[in-house]
């Protein structure tokens, strides 16, 4: 049997601000622009392994919410990338979490859509 799904090209976060949006994706994250909706209020943010296409909702026809479960990037250092934030006025939601094989740390986007700066420094016990 073929699987059906065999990947998954991008996630939608939505924003009221795109120029704030991408102040924040662009520059206080430094995600560099995959692509630009020409006259439509949206940019596409590389990851590396996942694109997160920010939206004006309303005007692609869907309604404004944030996302209260947070997206997790990716890092190599949390505390390093936790810091960096931090100098730049970005405020964390709580501690960094230690699970006992990863680190976490969550903050969130200025309309409030919830990210979270992952390090994996253990493998999982399957």
């Amino acid at each position: 049997m073929s699987t059906l799904v065999t990947g998954v090209d991008f996630v939608v976060v939505a924003t009221k601000d795109i120029e704030a949006a991408e102040a924040f994706y662009g520059g206080v994250l430094g995600l560099p622009v995959g692509a630009r909706y020409g006259k439509s209020p949206g940019v596409e943010f590389e990851t590396g392994n996942l694109t997160i296409a920010v939206m004006e909702a309303e005007a692609f026809g869907m309604q404004f919410a944030t996302n209260p479960s947070p997206i997790a990037l990716q890092v190599q250092d949390t505390h390093a990338a936790r810091a960096d934030l931090e100098s730049k006025g970005v405020e964390f939601a709580a501690d960094t979490i230690d699970s006992g094989v990863c680190h976490m740390a969550i903050f969130h986007d200025p309309d409030g859509n919830a990210l979270m700066f992952h390090h994996r420094y253990a493998p999982r016990n399957r």
